[in-house]
């Protein structure tokens, strides 16, 4: 018989975040709150940029934002946003980042957790994902298990189970 396996994967729906930065944008129009504050949520395809007048508004955009973001089921593991900085002309921005991959020194830890574990499994990190294989399927859904408890803070998706 084969050995079955599994992808770990931490990857963005660029899509969905897209989708809840349109989400975000008419909120922040709508509420009265947000009023002639200046304040504005910019993507770029990569990253998301909130600009205001103020540093609470623009920490009550990134609220906003991470509400959209859960409603749109991403993961605010993924998110990175910088604390608001004075941009110039009395505005304050938030930069937005989202961890794509699974970085090499945290993949290595993963691994390891793996493999300390006692399952007959192995680990191995592929670029920025890691494989997880064995004989016993019993032992791969424990392993997913075992993952899920010991994330390293990452959004942790399994893959190509076979």
């Amino acid at each position: 018989m084969a050995d079955s396996s599994f992808d770990v994967i931490s990857r963005v729906e660029l899509q969905e975040v897209d989708n809840a930065v349109n989400q975000a944008r008419k909120e922040l129009a709508q509420r009265f709150d947000f009023k002639n504050t200046g304040t504005a949520l910019e993507w770029s395809g990569e990253a998301v940029t909130i600009v205001s007048k103020t540093d609470q508004r623009a920490m009550a955009a990134l609220d906003v934002f991470k509400e959209k973001l859960v409603r749109r089921s991403v993961s605010l593991k993924a998110l990175s946003a910088s604390d608001p900085k004075p941009a110039g002309g009395g505005t304050y921005r938030i930069e937005c980042g989202f961890v794509q991959g699974i970085p090499e020194e945290k993949a290595k830890a993963l691994a390891k957790t793996v493999r300390q574990s006692g399952l007959k499994v192995q680990a191995q990190v592929q670029g920025d994902q890691l494989r997880v294989s064995g004989k016993n399927r019993d032992d791969l859904q424990r392993a997913i298990a075992l993952l899920k408890e010991h994330d390293e803070g990452l959004a942790l998706q399994f893959t190509n189970y076979r």
